[in-house]
């Protein structure tokens, strides 16, 4: 029996660049508001959650899948200690039908499309087909 040379089978990926999580960031972000849409909500809900969302993403300065129970606790028990109570109810249904958006998107095996005629970020993540 002899060695035979084997070769990786796996895609070699460059870097992900900041211009790259910025794209992707927003064609998730996108998806969420089409999908939004498409359940029949109007465009003043959507409009309040995306504000809400971007809120909660200038606070914690990273993508917002990134965020782990305890920042949610920082955020809504600390920061917003003493907004509105219907403020802080807003932006905490905002952004858990966000992650109930994400987590349909991640395991469901929802077929992401472009929302973008170039395909941007999501061609690189998600195949050909884009985000």
């Amino acid at each position: 029996m002899s060695l035979a040379v084997v070769r990786d089978l796996r895609v070699a990926r460059a870097p992900v660049t900041a211009e790259d999580l910025a794209a992707l960031q927003t064609d998730v972000l996108a998806g969420f508001v089409l999908a939004r849409a498409a359940a029949g909500l109007s465009d003043g809900t959507i409009a309040s959650d995306v504000l809400h969302l971007e809120q909660v993403r200038a606070w914690f300065g990273r993508p917002l899948w990134d965020m782990e129970p305890a920042d949610a606790d920082a955020y809504f028990g600390k920061v917003l200690r003493d907004t509105a109570r219907g403020t802080r109810l807003s932006r905490v249904q905002a952004l858990k039908t966000y992650f109930l958006f994400l987590e349909l998107l991640c395991t469901c095996q929802v077929e992401p499309r472009s929302v973008s005629a170039h395909g941007g970020a999501g061609a690189r993540w998600f195949g050909a087909g884009g985000l």
